[in-house]
């Protein structure tokens, strides 16, 4: 089994794991206020964006951050959206193909960005309704403090 075999299963067990009984926009503006509040703690600057279908709930940017951030926000959101998985695991899942979005699905990476920091919002027996997207960190960390938030807040 390879290091992305591994993580691979890992990001899968995230998301059956970290599932919503409901979500409303009060459950999207107490998930964004969590983000803010963990993210301005640890010093970090990121731009946040909550959606439901093609709603956008909630959004801020914390100084320090750019449009770019927003683009990348939205980028990552339509990866979840497409692909109903986070957009760290597609973006692992492509390099264990060696292949890139473009190559393997014909989309350019200005439409949906497969690199870490959207998780998926599930509900249990409906599936994928949205997204919880960070954008401002390494990939890697982008993922990790929305999963980190998740489990605190679910």
């Amino acid at each position: 089994m390879s290091k992305n075999d591994k993580l691979i299963r890992e990001l899968i067990e995230q998301e059956d794991e970290l599932q919503f009984d409901s979500f409303t926009d009060e459950t999207a503006l107490e998930l964004g206020l969590k983000l803010v509040e963990t993210a301005k703690a640890r010093g970090h600057r990121i731009t946040i964006g909550i959606t439901r279908a093609e709603h956008r709930l909630f959004h801020y940017a914390f100084d320090g951050t750019s449009p770019d951030n927003d683009v990348w926000v939205d980028r990552k959101c339509r990866a979840v959206m497409r692909f109903r998985m986070s957009s760290y695991r597609l973006g692992v899942e492509l390099a264990n193909q060696g292949l890139t979005i473009k190559e393997r699905y014909l989309i350019g990476p200005e439409e949906c960005a497969p690199y870490g920091g959207a998780f998926p919002i599930v509900i249990r027996n409906v599936g994928v309704v949205g997204a919880i997207v960070v954008s401002g960190l390494a990939q890697e960390d982008d993922h990790a403090l929305v999963v980190e938030t998740l489990r605190s807040f679910l």
